[in-house]
C-alpha cells in the first residue's frame, strides 16, 4: 500500500482529504482538457489531409501547365523568358488562441500576376503557369501553419496525458491509501484509549468497593 509519509493525526487527515478532493477535481478538468485537445487535434489533422489533396492537385496542374509551356516554346526559350520573374509576397507572423494556448499563425499577401518578360517568343501559357504557381502560395502557408498547430497540439496532448496519468495512477491512489491508513490508525488509537479508560474505570470502581 503506497502512502504519504506524514504523521497519522486528525489535522493531517483533514489536509489529505482536502488534497484528495483537489486532485480529483484536477483530474476531471485535465481529462476534459485532454478530450477537447484530442478533438481539436483530429479536426486539424483532417484539415491537413484536405489541404494536402488540394495542394497536390494544384502542384500537378501547375507542372502540367509548365510542361505545356516548355513543349510550345522550347526549354531554352521558356527558361530565358522566365529568368527574371520575381515576386514579393509579404508575410506577417500572428498567433491564434486555442484552449489557452498561443498557436503560431501566418498571414501572406499573395501578389497579383504582372508581366515581367518580353512578349516576343512567349504566349498566354506562361501567364497561366505563373498564375497557377502564385495561387499555391497561400495554400502552402496554410499547410505550414496547420502542421505547426498539429505539432503543438500533439505535444500538449502528451503533456496533459502525463498529468492525467500521474493523478490517476500515483497522486489519487497515494492520497486515498494515506486517508485509509490515517483513519485506521486513529480508529485503532481510539479503541486503545477506550480500552484503557475502561480498565481505569474498573480499577477505580474496585477501589471504591474496597473503601
Amino acid at each position: 500500500m503506497a502512502k504519504l509519509n506524514i504523521p497519522p493525526t486528525k489535522s493531517n487527515l483533514i489536509k489529505v482529504k482536502q488534497n484528495n478532493e483537489i486532485a480529483k477535481e484536477g483530474y476531471e478538468l485535465l481529462e476534459q482538457k485532454r478530450e477537447i485537445l484530442v478533438i481539436e487535434l483530429m479536426s486539424y489533422v483532417e484539415r491537413v489531409k484536405r489541404i494536402e489533396k488540394e495542394l497536390d492537385k494544384k502542384i500537378m496542374d501547375a507542372y502540367d501547365s509548365l510542361k505545356k509551356a516548355i513543349i510550345q516554346l522550347g526549354h531554352e526559350d521558356t527558361k530565358r523568358s522566365t529568368l527574371f520573374i520575381r515576386y514579393d509576397f509579404p508575410m506577417k507572423k500572428k498567433s491564434i488562441k486555442l484552449i489557452g494556448m498561443n498557436l503560431p499563425s501566418v498571414e501572406v499577401e499573395v501578389p497579383k500576376l504582372k508581366i515581367q518578360y518580353s512578349f516576343l517568343n512567349t504566349n498566354a501559357v506562361v501567364d497561366e503557369t505563373t498564375n497557377k504557381f502564385l495561387n499555391m502560395i497561400s495554400l502552402i502557408c496554410e499547410m505550414a501553419e496547420i502542421r505547426a498547430i498539429v505539432w503543438r497540439l500533439s505535444q500538449e496532448v502528451k503533456k496533459t496525458q502525463r498529468r492525467v496519468n500521474a493523478l490517476e495512477k500515483i497522486v489519487i491512489p497515494d492520497t486515498r491509501d494515506t486517508i485509509k491508513f490515517i483513519e485506521n490508525t486513529l480508529e485503532e488509537k481510539e479503541r486503545d484509549e477506550m480500552f484503557i479508560r475502561k480498565i481505569v474505570k474498573e480499577k477505580l470502581g474496585a477501589l471504591e468497593v474496597k473503601k
